[in-house]
């Protein structure tokens, strides 16, 4: 079992800055992918930048030049640092993770809990 813990969200003016953080816990598991996604109002979930354990990195077009995602390999780790934030960067941001369990070379997903990013004057 793994757990993902997320923190930074809050509430910051448009062109503000944030960073979001994901730890992953548990015992015998190697990360294969981290990332986050977000969910609007519409509520449909959207990937917003993801990096592989190759240290490859993703991006949603929209968040391309202000968003910038960075790994801790060895805390287990991913960090999403957002600037030039804009109001409809407001969203439920979620962390993913897919892991292989090393004594069963199994694949899972796991998703965080959540935290909210809210862009507002």
């Amino acid at each position: 079992q793994v757990q993902l813990v997320e923190s930074g969200g809050g509430l910051v003016q448009p062109g503000g800055s944030l960073t979001l953080s994901c730890a992953a816990s548990g015992s015998d598991f190697s990360i294969n992918l981290m990332g986050w996604y977000r969910q609007g109002p519409r509520l449909e979930r959207t990937m917003v930048a993801v990096t592989t354990s190759g240290g490859s990195a993703s991006y949603a077009d929209s968040v391309k030049g202000r968003f910038t995602i960075s790994r801790d390999n060895a805390k287990n780790t991913v960090y999403l640092q957002m600037n030039s934030l804009r109001p409809e960067d407001t969203a439920l941001y979620y962390c993913k993770a897919i892991i292989t369990q090393k004594s069963s070379d199994r694949q899972y997903q796991y998703w965080g809990q959540g935290t909210q990013v809210a862009v507002s004057s």
